[in-house]
């Protein structure tokens, strides 16, 4: 079980997208067993929306991955959800 960033709720593994912070990177993780830190956030739009607005990666990782990597995280995200909903 592990806690989604964003509606904070208990979950398995396989129902959450993992997000790692390694060598000063901030990535996807399709996997879940990349190096470094990771994080979880729910397959889910509204997740991803309030993990944004309260900045819920900076303070769980314990680091300021800054706007563009950020985004690019985001666009990321967006496109596990669009894709995670057409296929169920």
């Amino acid at each position: 079980m592990r806690r989604c960033i964003g509606c904070m709720e208990s979950k398995t593994k396989e129902n959450l997208i993992r997000v790692t912070w390694f060598e000063g990177k901030l990535t996807v993780d399709p996997t879940g067993k990349a190096k470094g830190r990771g994080v979880y956030i729910c397959r889910d739009e509204a997740c991803i929306a309030k993990a944004r607005k309260r900045g819920a990666f900076a303070r769980s990782l314990r680091v300021d991955p800054g706007k563009e990597q950020l985004e690019k995280v985001f666009e990321e995200l967006a496109a596990e959800t669009a894709g995670g909903a057409d296929e169920e």
